[in-house]
């Protein structure tokens, strides 16, 4: 009898859906050579020093005409800062940095002036050199990262390498002085010491310019990977995750009866497969950003060729938990495979990929909070980050590892099984209707009939296919159509016209108006609450949070017994000016709700509401009282 391996053309179908996570600009990119528009030059105030004097320095930057660099305190935390970093050599003090004054400028992407260096401008340094140095001369290493912007379009980062070589001996004359002249406006200087932006430690001073950026009340990392892990473990519980969460323990309630060491082995597989897929989602998150591509949690989702592929995979799945759908695996590739029976150490951690993806579309409370900051950091912390919310995703799998006994806890292995599997089969055909539902908000009706009928063509070859085992040819012939139909769905589906944009704004009792920002502030500065709803059809947290509390009697009696004006930002497909909106609140997935309220900031809500939070902020903003930070 042929060995046969349950999911393995889906799963595969799974590893390579990893290329699709994030937008395809952020592929290909290792070699790129991003385009600079600066020119530095590296100087010393002296032409030689003694030893224990202090050494200045000035880096000289000249910005091409029509181009801008972000200042080293930029507007929002989320655009790139200019910032020097040298290398202090060994024995001399720490770098004092200072920054010129920047301006601040409106350009045509920003509806606010936002700071900014243009023109020629100088960033200076200063250490104290080492008493005892008996060297002749000491070379100073270092770099510039910027990142260029004109008014329609930012290139990606740059990191100009710079280096000096400074004599040593007796304090020389002075040179350059023109370098180390304050900034031709007198508007003052931003000191900083350290390695950058963060490290800052001088006190608040605007008169002088003077920003202290180490005060700014960022949350520590340590916090971020606790919010991350618990937000991974919370995912477990979510609509999009639990199918697969409870497939996979009825997988490994199979492995308990092989033995203790096939339990371990594959819940260990499975968490290697959770962690990889969070670190080639941290791999493209970075290489993203070095395009100056605005990523986020779920963006994925808005392609609608990613969410017809995966409709592929969740409805072979549901043919395999029926027993209609199996493909035979090679003897050999099994045993390679390490599979004894139906489920091996590559099948738990293929699994490990699925249940990632199926995440990706769910948002958890405090997982908005850690991916938005790990998004706007630089690359170990992204990784840090995202290794934790897999680890919470995880923890079920390294608990039964960790405890194989408490498998013991649920029912032994017997005919149950067979029950649970086709209840299993249901749950991912609901699955598939909730990706219907979001093509249905991306391609137009006719695209999605000829989807859908691409997927029956797809189940009847694969029932026919499980029908032919000991006919070779009709086998191939059925396998052939299996993939010719999948491909053409998805084909279908990823050229299809566009949706209209009613569907989602008339959800609900409440009479939605499409999102505007300025519109929104001009609302909020004539006294009237604006409330705005960031949502998208692909977001199940999204969908819950509106039909339990957005459209409970309460809650509309609310908005109209406080004359609230309610906005919702559609981000279905792309759309930058919501990204973009979304970043500059430190956010990097839907849901996010946020309230204008006159003479006051914002108050953003987390992403689970409550009906009694959201209400008591609403009253608290109408009354002039204060709010908590956790309301809503």
């Amino acid at each position: 009898m042929p060995v046969t391996y349950s999911f393995w053309a889906s799963r595969w179908l799974a590893v390579l859906l990893l290329l699709c996570v994030l937008p395809g600009t952020a592929l290909g990119q290792g070699s790129f050579q991003p385009e600079e528009k600066a020119e530095v030059e590296l100087v010393a105030d002296r032409s030689s020093y003694a030893p224990g004097s202090t050494l200045r320095l000035s880096a000289r930057v000249e910005i091409e005409d029509h181009w801008h660099v972000n200042s080293f305190t930029p507007t929002y935390d989320f655009l790139i800062p200019t910032q020097l970093t040298l290398e202090a050599p060994e024995g001399s003090s720490e770098i004092h940095y200072v920054y010129p004054a920047h301006s601040l400028q409106k350009f045509s992407f920003t509806d606010e002036p936002i700071a900014v260096y243009d023109g020629i401008f100088h960033i200076l340094a200063e250490l104290d050199l080492p008493v005892g140095w008996t060297a002749d001369r000491v070379e100073l290493l270092g770099e510039l990262q910027y990142q260029a912007c004109d008014d329609s379009q930012c290139l990606p980062p740059v990191r100009t390498p710079l280096s000096l070589t400074v004599d040593l001996g007796v304090d020389g004359a002075t040179t350059h002085a023109d370098f180390f002249a304050l900034t031709e406006n007198g508007a003052g200087t931003v000191v900083a010491t350290g390695e950058g932006p963060a490290a800052g430690t001088t006190a608040d001073d605007p008169a002088l310019g003077i920003v202290d950026r180490g005060a700014s009340g960022s949350p520590s990392l340590l916090w971020i990977l606790m919010l991350g892990v618990i937000g991974g473990l919370i995912l477990n519980a979510m609509p999009c995750v639990l199918p697969v969460l409870s497939l996979k323990v009825f997988s490994l309630v199979k492995s308990g009866g092989l033995g203790r060491s096939h339990l371990v082995v594959g819940a260990l597989a499975t968490t290697g497969g959770v962690l990889v897929s969070f670190w080639a989602l941290a791999l493209l998150a970075i290489l993203a950003a070095r395009t100056g591509t605005a990523v986020g949690w779920g963006m994925q989702f808005q392609q609608p060729g990613f969410v017809a592929f995966l409709a592929v995979v969740v409805v072979l799945f549901s043919l395999n938990m029926w027993e209609l759908f199996e493909i035979p695996l090679p003897q050999s590739l099994a045993q390679v495979a390490g599979k004894p029976q139906n489920d091996g150490v590559l099948g738990h951690f293929t699994s490990g990929l699925f249940a990632t993806l199926m995440a990706t579309p769910c948002s958890a409370p405090f997982l908005g909070t850690a991916v938005g900051f790990a998004l706007a950091q630089k690359a170990l912390v992204i990784f840090a980050v995202f290794t934790a919310i897999g680890v919470g995703l995880a923890l079920p799998y390294l608990l039964i590892a960790a405890v194989p006994g408490a498998i013991k806890l649920l029912p032994k292995p017997g005919a149950w099984m067979v029950t649970f599997r086709n209840i299993m089969g249901f749950l991912l055909a609901a699955a598939a209707v909730w990706l219907f539902y979001v093509l249905g908000a991306q391609i137009s009706l006719e695209s999605l009939a000829y989807f859908q009928i691409s997927l029956l063509a797809l189940a009847l070859a694969a029932y026919l296919h499980r029908r032919s085992l000991h006919r070779p040819t009709m086998r191939t012939v059925t396998a052939l159509a299996m993939i010719a139909a999948a491909v053409l769905g998805i084909v279908v589906a990823a050229n299809a016209p566009a949706a209209g944009r009613g569907g989602i704004m008339d959800e609900g009792p409440i009479a939605w108006i499409p999102f505007d920002e300025q519109e929104a502030e001009r609302l909020s500065a004539d006294g009237r609450l604006v409330f705005i709803d960031f949502t998208a059809a692909w977001c199940l947290t999204c969908k819950a949070n509106e039909k339990t509390v957005l459209a409970s009697d309460v809650v509309v009696e609310a908005f109209e017994r406080y004359e609230v004006v309610p906005m919702k930002g559609d981000w279905t497909n792309r759309d930058n000016v919501i990204g973009e909106y979304l970043a500059r609140h430190g956010r990097s997935a839907v849901p996010f709700y946020i309230l204008y309220r006159p003479g006051r900031e914002p108050h953003a809500f987390g992403e689970i509401l409550t009906r009694g939070g959201l209400i008591d902020v609403l009253a608290a903003s109408a009354d002039g009282g204060v709010v908590s930070a956790g309301g809503g």
